[in-house]
């Protein structure tokens, strides 16, 4: 690392034409590029919704809820900025409207605005301003980078694109990038500025000029388009920026790097930068996967959820976090892999036999609430059980593996949640007491467990032997556990606990011998939330390792 900076700076990122144009990759990519250079980046959040998190949102309309180390429910694109560095977010890098006026509308009714008119500017701004500044003094930041969601234009970006012109007014070191999006109408076949044109103005009427323009495309950005947004923005033709489609995500930090974006704008802040130091392991790993991908080693992974379908369209970000970390895995065990979306309905409205699994040699069951799938879930658990095939259960994967054990080996055919069956005679999963009086008084948001918690766990397991350690820490959401009333008689039917939470007796991992099974885990936690592309998830890297040596 180099030394610190002795005035931190402050990147500003907005959107503009459409809303998921991709600025939290983006982002996470810039983080990537800055980091590569040796200073310290952290990244913020700005959601524009009225929510105070994104705990209560439905997956197939915002993607995935990702949580932080803290306890914090959260958009999926801090867990972009974690997967593409080294930064560990926590709940102050995730700022949404409700959030923000909540806390200025509490401090005017404490008094602490001694009888001042309150208003949306200059007091909103100003205390988006202090939470950024917050970030920056806590994490001891050199950059601090914030996304603001949505569009430019939009009525509910206006305060958080206020604040990076107050910042800029305050005498701080900002810069502003904008990233707008180049269509291609089919009928027309050229790439067409206009739109961004349009975007860049009303950024400008906002905020000022943007110090560079990222034109995400389909197709790589050709010099006449270049020019036509450098001669509309102002900006000289090596501050546009070409983000083209690219079928392999983590080749964007290198697309970015190949247009000096980094050095550039370290350039625009007076830095130092050294082109002989830049993501030289990154780089190696994205040749690895290029190589992987012309080969012919590969292996074909199911997943078995309910949140893939909004209207009609099939949506992956509702489970992006596990996609990410089944790739990570698979590729440091020298493998490709295709990831299947497979609907659990469909099992039980009988679209699908359940023999269809056979086509699959891994199984993953990821978390999720509500009784929408369950029984197709718990069907494929006990056919990957039965015909050995490796399968893995996160959070609800695993109380449902529990369930179905329960049902099935115990013979306990009533055996259910009472998440899904209130007054069921065999409670194998359920609340604790304070999670009991969380759901009778519907306290709903930000009362699950949450964040980081550490297992210890049983010497001579496979869990043990993926994390090489008795005891491991990972991320919690959820707010159902195995019922410890039934715990010595799953364990005498031959079910392994492999990791208890100590302090208050919690189940935290399930298995199966494996003299029984090749691989049959399920984990309470969610190990997907800390897998990088360098560093996978210990977990999912013995879940593939045992996917690959059971395929032979």
């Amino acid at each position: 690392m180099r030394e610190k900076l002795s005035k931190p700076k402050f990147i500003f990122i907005s959107g503009g034409v459409i809303s998921s144009v991709g600025k939290g990759i983006f982002t996470a990519s810039l983080a990537c590029l800055i980091e590569s250079q040796g200073y310290k980046v952290e990244a913020i959040k700005i959601d524009p919704y009225i929510n105070v998190d994104a705990g209560t949102m439905r997956p197939t309309e915002h993607g995935e809820v990702f949580v932080t180390a803290d306890g914090f429910e959260t958009d999926q694109d801090l867990g972009s900025y974690e997967r593409f560095s080294s930064m560990i977010t926590t709940q102050n890098q995730s700022l949404t409207t409700g959030q923000i006026y909540l806390k200025v509308i509490n401090d005017e009714r404490s008094g602490k605005f001694n009888g001042k008119c309150v208003e949306v500017v200059p007091h909103i701004p100003q205390e988006v301003i202090k939470r950024i500044c917050k970030v920056q003094s806590e994490k001891n930041a050199d950059f601090v980078l914030v996304e603001v969601g949505g569009s430019v234009g939009e009525y509910q970006a206006f305060p958080f694109l206020e604040a990076s012109r107050m910042m800029k007014g305050l005498g701080m070191d900002t810069a502003q990038i904008h990233v707008g999006y180049i269509p291609t109408p089919t009928m027309v076949g050229e790439q067409k500025t206009k739109p961004i044109q349009e975007s860049i103005k009303k950024l400008r009427e906002q905020c000022g000029n943007p110090d560079f323009v990222v034109a995400r495309s389909h197709d790589a950005l050709d010099n006449v388009r270049k020019q036509k947004i450098s001669m509309s923005s102002g900006l000289p033709l090596s501050h546009i920026i070409s983000a083209f489609d690219d079928d392999l995500i983590y080749r964007i930090p290198l697309n970015l790097a190949n247009q000096n974006l980094h050095t550039n704008l370290l350039h625009l802040f007076g830095l130092p930068f050294d082109m002989n130091n830049c993501l030289k392991e990154w780089r190696e790993m994205v040749a690895h996967i290029e190589k992987l991908q012309s080969g012919d080693k590969i292996i074909k992974i199911g997943i078995v959820g309910k949140y893939f379908s909004n209207g009609n369209f099939s949506l992956s970000d509702s489970y992006i976090s596990v996609i990410e970390a089944v790739k990570h895995a698979s590729w440091h065990n020298d493998n490709n892999v295709k990831i299947c979306a497979i609907n659990a309905k469909d099992f039980e409205d009988k679209i699908k036999d359940i023999d269809y699994l056979k086509e699959f040699d891994g199984i993953i069951i990821p978390g999720g609430f509500g009784d929408s799938g369950i029984s197709g879930k718990i069907e494929a658990i006990k056919f990957c059980r039965e015909n050995k095939i490796p399968f893995l259960g996160l959070c609800l994967g695993m109380q449902l593996s529990v369930i179905e054990f329960a049902r099935n080996v115990l013979n306990l055919k009533d055996a259910n949640s009472t998440e899904f069956h209130p007054s069921t005679t065999n409670p194998v999963i359920s609340l604790l007491e304070e999670q009991l009086n969380n759901v009778s008084q519907h306290h709903i948001g930000g009362t699950m467990r949450l964040g980081s918690y550490t297992a210890r766990l049983k010497a001579g397991t496979i869990v043990s032997g993926a994390y090489a350690s008795l005891t491991t820490t990972e991320r919690h959401r959820h707010r159902w556990e195995v019922n410890n009333k039934y715990r010595a008689d799953l364990e005498a039917a031959g079910l392994v606990v492999s990791g208890v939470y100590e302090q208050k007796n919690l189940v935290e991992f399930i298995e199966l011998p494996q003299n029984k099974h090749p691989f049959f885990v399920g984990t309470q936690a969610h190990p997907e939330f800390q897998s990088r592309f360098l560093r996978p998830s210990p977990l999912f890297n013995k879940f593939i390792s045992a996917v690959i040596k059971n395929k032979g």
